[in-house]
């Protein structure tokens, strides 16, 4: 009965302690969440009363709507080079920042900052790296080097405006994902290396049959990740290929599927068909994870 009593009182402590963050949630997530939901299933601008239109959102999207589709093929256009690449490029700059050198923990630091700094601040030091005038790093840079002879509007041509967002984005992911597969680094035993060398196995043997299946845990949580974040890339399009005469890069060359969803809401008012837009995304997203994780249980076994 004593322990039932203070189990009781335990209990009644944590629910006060939870209920403010639990508030905060209900109030800006969950009634949010539930209220877009109804709303995809109406027209509502934002002024007038909902009207209820059944699933005409859903299929407008899908069998009328050219843009979303666009969209779509942008977003996984970059999807399929950011993930990977990214990845790839951060494991390289982990195994470099494992090495017990001189001045480590400050080559740390250096490539864990972009991490810490503003995506928007970010974006628009990259704008200026990409600008069309003389003044653009990349064209003063590639100018000296008589790689080019006319200056190029990176962010303004349509076949270079996504590849340009992407290289931006892959720098910017580095320092967080450098971080994460140094920790899973470390957290490899050193007996196990110190076993392999005894053995005569090489330094690729070591990556390929020792470092990589230990990390395989890391990477998959960053691939998972990696994925849900660039679905949902924004301000990365919205600063650097977005202007009031374009918005997403001319003749829609950038535009992914949140730029696309926050148009259709705040600019045009749309706000049931970008309700629709989000749930869709949030589909897309859930049916990519599983095929992850499937894909990680079919290789365990």
């Amino acid at each position: 009965m004593k322990t039932k009593k203070k189990f009781s009182k335990r209990t009644k402590w944590a629910y006060i302690f939870i209920a403010p963050a639990m508030t905060i949630l209900t109030i800006f997530v969950f009634i949010p969440v539930i209220a877009s939901f109804f709303l995809s299933f109406t027209e509502y601008d934002g002024i007038s009363s909902p009207k209820i239109v059944g699933l005409r959102n859903y299929l407008t999207i899908l069998f009328k709507d050219p843009l979303f589709w666009k969209a779509v093929k942008n977003t996984l256009f970059y999807v399929v080079f950011t993930v990977p690449v990214g990845i790839a490029v951060s494991l390289l700059v982990s195994l470099a920042l494992y090495q017990k050198v001189k001045f480590i923990t400050l080559f740390r630091t250096g490539f864990f900052l972009p991490t810490v700094t503003s995506i928007a601040a970010v974006s628009v030091v990259w704008r200026w790296i990409y600008a069309g005038d003389k003044y653009g790093f990349l064209n003063y840079i590639l100018t000296k080097l008589g790689i080019i002879s006319v200056l190029q509007d990176w962010l303004m041509q349509p076949s270079t405006t996504l590849p340009a967002i992407i290289v931006m984005s892959i720098w910017g992911g580095i320092g967080y994902n450098s971080i994460i597969l140094l920790s899973g680094l470390q957290s490899i035993p050193d007996s196990i290396f110190e076993a392999a060398k005894i053995d005569g196995v090489t330094s690729w043997e070591k990556f390929w049959y020792i470092t990589l299946p230990m990390l395989r845990p890391v990477m998959l949580f960053l691939v998972i990740m990696s994925t849900i974040n660039s679905f949902q890339v924004f301000e990365q399009v919205y600063i650097m290929a977005s202007t009031t005469e374009y918005f997403g890069g001319v003749l829609y060359s950038a535009l992914t599927i949140v730029p696309y969803l926050y148009e259709r809401a705040f600019k045009r008012f749309m706000l049931g068909y970008a309700s629709a837009l989000a749930y869709l995304l949030f589909v897309i997203i859930f049916v990519i994870t599983l095929v992850y994780m499937k894909l990680s249980k079919f290789y365990e076994e």
